[in-house]
């Protein structure tokens, strides 16, 4: 319990840097998964990661109204780590997730629910459209991004003086990678 209230507090830098000496704190512990993003039944967890980056976001024009600004979601930028605190993968813009054993896997979004934390992204679940090389990701075929902290768009205006400014918004989440049950 006051792990997960430590894991609360610290700030993106911070807990990047107590994954970084071992991964003392671990994974959040397991949450009740909305109905929303729960995966099919055939398909079983097979990997889980615990990510620190950033969300970034672009001020741009609202094409149905060019004269409204607002914040984009560009792309995430984070690092992935396991149970042990060990750096296992990256993810970027597709989205796209990649293990240092090569594997890859891009997905699509299928469903999102609201997070309980009211200054987080919404979790999501996500289907895998493409998957390459052979390690922990090569059988993907369901993401979920769960336990988020921050990450939501900026609070600051988005403007015609801002067009094309980026802002990177620390977050935090847990990611579930499941395949396909034998």
């Amino acid at each position: 319990m006051l792990k997960t209230r430590l894991i609360q507090v610290l700030s993106h830098s911070a807990w990047v840097a107590m994954l970084g000496l071992g991964g003392c704190a671990g994974l959040p512990p397991h949450t009740n998964i909305p109905d929303a993003i729960a995966t099919p039944p055939h398909q079983v967890l097979a990997f889980e990661a615990m990510a620190a980056g950033v969300q970034v976001y672009e001020c741009r024009g609202n094409g149905e109204s060019p004269q409204k600004f607002q914040w984009v979601l560009k792309a995430p930028e984070a690092e992935l780590y396991d149970a042990g605190g060990s750096r296992v993968a990256r993810h970027y813009a597709g989205p796209t997730w990649e293990a240092w054993d090569g594997s890859k896997v891009v997905g699509e979004v299928k469903a999102q629910s609201g997070s309980p934390d009211p200054n987080a992204v919404s979790w999501l679940l996500l289907s895998a459209k493409s998957n390459s090389g052979k390690g922990i990701f090569a059988q993907t075929v369901s993401i979920q991004r769960i336990n988020t902290k921050g990450g939501k768009p900026p609070e600051t205006e988005c403007n015609q003086a801002l067009s094309g400014k980026l802002s990177r918004v620390p977050y935090t989440a847990t990611y579930n990678f499941y395949n396909t049950q034998p």
